[in-house]
Order: structure tokens, then C-alpha cells, then sequence
């Protein structure tokens, strides 16, 4: 059973910086495609950014240029560095994995979910 752990997370005002982290309890490097993905109240998952085995990543529109995914197989963890943080960028975040070869941001993709930790950026 694979578990995916994400503490971290927080309260930050606008503008400011805050790093996620997801453990793993399983070598990382055997999971092709990690990915990070929100949920605002009300709405639905949102695909945030995702990182391949060869480091290749993408990012939603949203994020680009001031979010930071990273993956450290030897530590079998996976980073967020979120910088220049929006009150849009509220919800709770989630880390995704798969041993499937492509790395879409689509949720359904994904069949390793951790459970989530709250974001919250006040303006």
C-alpha cells in the first residue's frame, strides 16, 4: 500500500512564498509522472503542474513562471515552491503519482492521491 504524505501547507498573505512537500512511501524513481493539483471550495480538481521521470515538467497558465515543481527520487519526496502568491491560489492541494508512462495534467491520470493539505493566501 502506497501512501503519499503531505504536511506543510498554510497561511500566507499576497505576494509571499510558501514550499510543499509530499513524502512517498515507495522509491519514487519507479513512478513515471508526479504531479501537484488543487481544489477551491465548490469547484473542481484543478492540475497544477507535473514533473516526469526525466525531470520534464508543465505547468498550468496559472501558475507559470511563479510556481516550482521538483522531485528528489534519492529522498522519494516531491516539491511545490510557490512564490508570488495570489488569494486564487486558495484551496487544498494535492499530490499525485503514477507508474504510467505520460504526464498529463489530468487528474484521472493519476491512481496514487495523497490526502490533501489547505492552502490559504489572504489579500
Amino acid at each position: 500500500h502506497v501512501q503519499l504524505v503531505e504536511p506543510g501547507g498554510g497561511s500566507v498573505q499576497a505576494g509571499g512564498s510558501l514550499k510543499l512537500s509530499c513524502a512517498i512511501s515507495r522509491y519514487t524513481y519507479s513512478l513515471y509522472c508526479m504531479a501537484w493539483f488543487r481544489q477551491a471550495p465548490g469547484q473542481g480538481r484543478e492540475g497544477v503542474a507535473t514533473i516526469a521521470r526525466d525531470q520534464t515538467t508543465l505547468y498550468s497558465d496559472s501558475v507559470q513562471d511563479r510556481f516550482t515543481i521538483s522531485r528528489d527520487n534519492a529522498k522519494n519526496t516531491l516539491y511545490l515552491q510557490m512564490n508570488s502568491l495570489k488569494p486564487e491560489d486558495t484551496g487544498m492541494y494535492y499530490c499525485a503519482a503514477t507508474e504510467n508512462y505520460f504526464c498529463p495534467l489530468r487528474a484521472a491520470w493519476f491512481n496514487l492521491w495523497g490526502q490533501g493539505t489547505q492552502v490559504t493566501v489572504s489579500s
